[in-house]
């Protein structure tokens, strides 16, 4: 079975996220670990977390994400807002082991003029300093569209962060379809390619999640406009062929498009069917 969800606000409760998936057709979701914009996160609520465990258990879900705030810069040129990301990552880390098994994905953050090989040593540093041997969760880099001064803009930013990681194996790669057209990689004419560039510097097997969105520019725009599905420069088709691909159909996939909880339920149906 398609394992398809979206992104849904946490702010009824880590449980009622998991019914609200439910509600729409999903088998799994991803959700901000506090404010998207950066605050302290509340207490966690061990009862709340152990009844939506229950409920992904009984209805057989798909591994879910969590998913930093935008805020965090972990190559930032001011210490203190690098000494922030770290803070933050760290504090999601711990609240994450009450949820074992799952994924935390943040987006690698921008070197602000320094250089995108500066950028990645600090990026590297920072996980180095926060990832533990014993934790359950693994830590996924985003794939970027490269607007600005963004890391993660290549296959090959990506890869030179991993191998400055120590605990590679807590590690592995969210590839938004979005992100990856606007960057110039054309998964709409020609997956297959791409998918075996990404292999060859990266490695599929550190790839554990797609962000399925379409895209409101043209490929190579840089510009990170998500769409809703069919209606951007991707279209239905290439989304079909991504959720049908063998390489990724047993991934899970999460829609961050433009949509209220409706919208999701209707993209996730089309692509239920599609994918048959």
């Amino acid at each position: 079975m398609l394992k398809i969800g979206c992104h849904l606000s946490s702010s009824k409760g880590w449980e009622a996220m998991g019914r609200d998936a439910l509600k729409i057709g999903a088998n799994t979701f991803q959700f901000f670990t506090r404010n998207p914009r950066g605050s302290k996160a509340k207490a966690l609520n061990l009862d709340d977390v152990a009844k939506l465990r229950e409920l992904m258990e009984e209805h057989g879900f798909a591994k879910i994400v969590a998913h930093a705030p935008y805020t965090l810069n972990a190559c930032s040129q001011d210490e203190r807002i690098r000494e922030f990301a770290r803070e933050t990552m760290e504090d999601d880390l711990k609240r994450m082991e009450s949820l074992p098994g799952n994924y935390y994905n943040f987006h690698p953050g921008s070197h602000v003029q320094q250089g995108s090989e500066r950028g990645i040593i600090q990026i590297a540093d920072l996980l180095n300093e926060i990832l533990q041997s014993d934790q359950k969760t693994i830590v996924l880099l985003e794939t970027m569209a490269g607007k600005g001064t963004e890391v993660g803009r290549s296959f090959e930013e990506l890869q030179a962060i991993l191998e400055r990681v120590k605990c590679k194996e807590k590690m592995g790669v969210c590839m938004d379809v979005c992100h990856v057209h606007d960057a110039g990689y054309d998964v709409v004419n020609h997956l297959d390619e791409v998918l075996e560039e990404f292999d060859r510097i990266v490695g599929l097997e550190r790839l554990k999640v797609i962000h399925l969105n379409d895209s409101k520019n043209p490929l190579g725009s840089h510009k990170d406009r998500h769409e809703k599905i069919g209606e951007g420069f991707l279209g239905l088709e290439a989304m079909v062929r991504i959720v049908r691909h063998p390489v990724l159909k047993d991934l899970p996939f999460i829609l961050e498009t433009p949509n209220q909880l409706d919208g999701y339920e209707r993209e996730i149906h089309l692509l239920r069917e599609a994918s048959c």
